[in-house]
């Protein structure tokens, strides 16, 4: 088979390229970095070997040769191998050297180039690396020698005389040392520099100088590795062209706490909207086993919630149905709780005919209010409250209620809730993630005894905001539409 040297990009899981990621699905083994986006081994297979070879200066290493090696023998097994290295793996990623080992082994390889730091991250700094008026070239160096080693790879006199942009990966260490050596080899000290810490990634921070202020700067903003330098006249581009702090939750940190099958669509938004986001999900959803029902009987079926639509369609997949299944308009209605729920069915085929604007069992109850009714099903959670029952009850209609999910609790590590306890806000999307959450972290006195320094809360609607007053905690925050669209524009607005 082929060893696989792919390029994960600078960060930001939207970098990865789509041959990254269908590599990363079929792989059998996949050898990987530190620095690659958090998700980028989420498509990987279920039985997929994963192995961290990470290296971090200063830290703990695994040799190169012990890396190289790996490669070897797993190439020679005749499975699909994915070496996963941050940025690309040919720019001082050590690729080469991987690739000539393997060729010399005899084990096939293919390199697959992934978005390198040195553009990526000062492209999302507003930092073009080349422009028409002020630099029509670039220059990609490492920080990572030490510069004052008397055998050292650079031409400190070429580089300080290179008409155009200079961009320095791993070198925060040594940036005053760097620094030196161009002034000191002809670099302008007054030129315009700067260094982005975790470039396209949650937390990225841009501190601009000169080059001869630049070292002092980053120390005294605390900049750490990950970052690259740049250096030259398109550097004050930035203040016209920086775009990545204009976004609206640039820079908050936002902890998730819903189930993890359905924490990765909130946590995208708020990425994108630029959020450092933590997913700690303290519950998971699990379908529930049993025969689909018989969805003819009924001329109102009710849906509570996005995760229920999924479990009865789950049902009817597994016998053999879809949503043929479901009488046709002229003979049932079907009522969503909400936009959400209402977007799930149509996924599936099915347009419902009753969405009530707030996402709550009220509003649908008080929605369903003219709508002629006999028998009806309500789809949801094993636990769930009874307020859409009961009020079709009341009418004199039959009730079926059928669990077809149920909510489990995950534990949190101390180290999360630690995490969590550290960010800007914390969002609750229901009553048992409340519940759950102030378990893990020791119960709701242990938590309000952190005081102010804890999350402000942020809560999906009414229901969750009850639970938290219940407990002890006044939301912050509380969207007007009661979903998850409407936590987020909450949030923007808070």
């Amino acid at each position: 088979m082929t060893v696989y040297l792919v390029g994960a990009g600078p960060g930001d899981p939207g970098l990865m390229t789509v041959r990254a990621r269908e590599l990363i699905a079929a792989a059998d083994v996949i050898i990987h970095d530190r620095l690659i986006p958090v998700t980028a081994l989420d498509g990987a297979r279920p039985d997929a070997r994963l192995i961290y070879a990470g290296k971090q200066g200063g830290g703990e290493q695994v040799p190169q040769s012990e890396i190289t090696s790996m490669l070897v023998d797993y190439g020679r097994k005749g499975t699909v191998v994915v070496r996963l290295k941050g940025g690309d793996p040919f720019v001082f990623g050590r690729g080469g050297e991987e690739a000539e080992a393997l060729r010399e082994a005899g084990v096939s390889f293919e390199v697959v180039p992934g978005v390198t730091a040195g553009i990526a991250a000062s492209a999302y700094a507003g930092i073009p690396v080349t422009h028409r008026d002020l630099a029509s070239s670039v220059a990609f160096l490492t920080g990572h020698e030490d510069p004052d080693k008397p055998d050292s790879a650079l031409d400190w006199k070429a580089l300080a005389a290179f008409p155009g942009t200079l961009v320095v990966y791993m070198g925060v260490r040594q940036l005053g040392a760097i620094a030196s050596r161009l002034i000191a080899a002809g670099r302008a000290p007054d030129e315009p520099a700067a260094v982005v810490e975790r470039g396209t990634m949650a937390g990225q921070r841009t501190v601009v100088a000169t080059l001869a202020t630049l070292a002092r700067a980053a120390a005294e903003a605390g900049v750490r590795a990950p970052a690259v330098a740049i250096i030259g006249p398109v550097v004050e581009l930035r203040a016209q062209l920086q775009w990545l702090e204009s976004r609206p939750l640039h820079g908050v940190k936002v902890a998730v706490t819903r189930a993890r099958e359905q924490a990765s669509r909130l946590a995208e938004r708020l990425g994108a909207l630029g959020a450092e986001v933590l997913v700690a999900p303290v519950i998971s959803t699990e379908t529930l086993p049993g025969p689909p029902p018989d969805l003819d009987a009924y001329d109102l079926i009710c849906f509570t919630s996005p995760t229920g639509v999924a479990a009865l369609f789950e049902r009817l997949g597994a016998a053999g149905r879809d949503a043929r299944a479901f009488p046709p308009p002229s003979a049932a209605r079907v009522a969503a709780i909400g936009p959400a729920t209402a977007r799930a069915l149509l996924e599936r085929g099915i347009r419902a005919d009753v969405v009530p604007a707030q996402a709550v069992g009220e509003a649908l109850a008080a929605a369903l209010g003219d709508v002629p009714v006999s028998r009806a099903l309500v789809a949801r959670a094993r636990e769930a409250r009874d307020i859409v029952p009961d009020a079709l009850r009341a009418r004199g209609a039959e009730v079926d209620v059928v669990a077809v999910y149920e909510t489990v609790v995950e534990p949190l590590d101390e180290e999360t809730v630690e995490a969590v306890a550290a960010a800007d806000y914390i969002t609750f999307t229901s009553a048992s993630t409340v519940r759950n959450f102030l378990a893990a972290a020791g119960g709701a006195q242990a938590w309000l005894a952190r005081g102010p320094a804890r999350p402000r809360v942020a809560s999906i609607g009414p229901v969750t905001s009850a639970e938290l007053c219940a407990c002890g905690l006044s939301p912050d925050v509380q969207a007007t539409n009661h979903d998850t669209d409407g936590l987020i524009d909450a949030l923007i607005r808070a």
